[in-house]
């Protein structure tokens, strides 16, 4: 104490130096008693010390940062776990407290023994960037936000078919009060968020989705990729106008092409279960209605991008049968399979979805997550730029669904209807994809 007294150069007799010493007395006690450390596993935690406490308040930040949510490890694709994702968000909304930062899966789990291995989210997207350009909408925090000992709240999700869309509901709101609003931390427990109901309209998604930026290291891969793509159309394009005043580049065409093994014995029951054709698409079907498109693909030779899980097929031949005007590439042909095989099938997922969402021209299955969610985000985007014509014949960024046909036995143009009052489309797919009305 004494030591103390002589530090602060004040005596006991002053009413300052007290107070100072009693503060300083009680931070070296809850160090010696309380360490802080970090990088711990939830189920082991008792205390965490706060230190990057944010300085706003949950008034100024709309969503409060002292309270919390944690939900289990997100699974399967990637695209199911973006969807599991923005639903824990906005669950963590609907209870207006923060997310703590959830685990991705690095591959799926059914085809890697690996596959559960956790991989956080901040190795994948930005985590500040997320919360600058989402603020007031959903908040993400990390483990070390949480103070000091408390009790966590354990809330079950229902399950079966006795637990209904209503239940689920009136759990949230029941969770959102009271005695459970007291406690600092809840942790739901059981299913994947992703067979989670559903509260929340498109547009909400669609908000999250904006606000996820991959990190720098897979934004220079994509880069790299696209810029290839770009390199081999313009070469091609350098070639063919010899002679011209102005030079054009050729537009790149992404395909996301669905006929790797698991996808065909999926969509056949599925097109059973439903009793319909417009699922499942052969490698020659997509390739027709591909080189069908009237609008969009007026520019000749065109690249096409193919965005296929090379692990996953079993059919060598997607480069052939394109014809004149179509100039076919996937990774072993444009020398960029290098770079897909650094990281986990989450990573290379995330690099082929940046790669069709910035094509020119986008073709896809819409009973896939993967193709769904990128007409969504292109969708909004159009939206943002405030553009009116988006089923135009010079529209930005058009979107093509090639299970299902459309003009002149082309794929049919694709929008999503951002006023749909659930994900339930996105999430389960759909052949109902043309909503030019009001759009042309």
């Amino acid at each position: 104490m004494e030591a103390l007294l002589k530090l602060f150069g004040g005596t006991l007799n002053s009413i300052t130096s007290k107070c100072m010493v009693l503060f300083v007395t009680i931070l070296i006690l809850r160090v010696l008693f309380f360490p802080s450390f970090d990088g711990i596993e939830w189920r082991n935690l008792v205390y965490i010390h706060n230190h990057s406490q944010p300085s706003m308040s949950s008034s100024e930040f709309g969503i409060r940062p002292f309270k919390f949510l944690v939900v289990p490890q997100l699974v399967w694709g990637l695209n199911n776990q973006k969807i599991a994702f923005a639903r824990a968000c906005l669950t963590a909304r609907m209870l207006n407290r923060t997310l703590l930062m959830p685990s991705f899966s690095a591959s799926l789990f059914y085809k890697e023994i690996e596959l559960l291995q956790p991989i956080s989210f901040d190795k994948v997207f930005q985590f500040k960037k997320f919360n600058a350009l989402c603020s007031g909408f959903v908040r993400l925090g990390r483990y070390s936000d949480v103070l000091n000992r408390t009790r966590v709240l354990e809330m079950s999700k229902g399950s079966g078919r006795k637990w209904t869309l209503d239940r689920d509901l009136s759990q949230l709101k029941e969770y959102s009060k009271g005695s459970y609003d007291d406690y600092e931390v809840i942790e739901i427990l059981g299913k994947n968020p992703f067979l989670w109901h559903d509260h929340w309209p498109l547009k909400d998604y669609a908000k999250v989705f904006e606000c996820l930026v991959l990190i720098d290291e897979i934004r220079n891969e994509v880069e790299k990729v696209v810029s290839r793509i770009r390199e081999v159309g313009n070469t091609r394009s350098i070639e063919l106008q010899k002679g011209r005043s102005s030079f054009q580049p050729l537009p790149y065409v992404a395909v996301h092409m669905r006929i790797e093994i698991d996808w065909m014995i999926h969509c056949k029951k599925l097109e059973q279960r439903l009793n319909t054709d417009q699922i499942c698409s052969s490698k020659k079907e997509i390739v027709e209605r591909v080189r069908n498109i009237v609008i969009g693909l007026k520019k000749t030779p065109t690249v096409i991008y193919l965005a296929v899980a090379d692990k996953l097929l079993n059919n060598s031949s997607i480069m052939e049968d394109w014809g004149e005007g179509f100039l076919p590439y996937e990774k072993k042909k444009l020398g960029i399979e290098g770079i897909y095989k650094k990281y986990s099938y989450l990573i290379q997922s995330a690099i082929d979805y940046e790669v069709c969402l910035q094509a020119d021209i986008f073709v896809g299955n819409s009973f896939s997550t993967f193709s769904s969610l990128v007409v969504l985000e292109r969708t909004h985007k159009m939206i943002g730029m405030s553009v009116a014509r988006m089923c135009g014949t010079d529209v930005r960024w058009p979107s093509y669904a090639y299970n299902v046909p459309g003009e002149s036995n082309g794929a049919m143009r694709w929008i999503t209807n951002m006023s749909e009052s659930s994900l339930q489309t996105i999430s389960y797919g759909t052949n109902h994809v043309s909503n030019c009305k009001g759009h042309i």
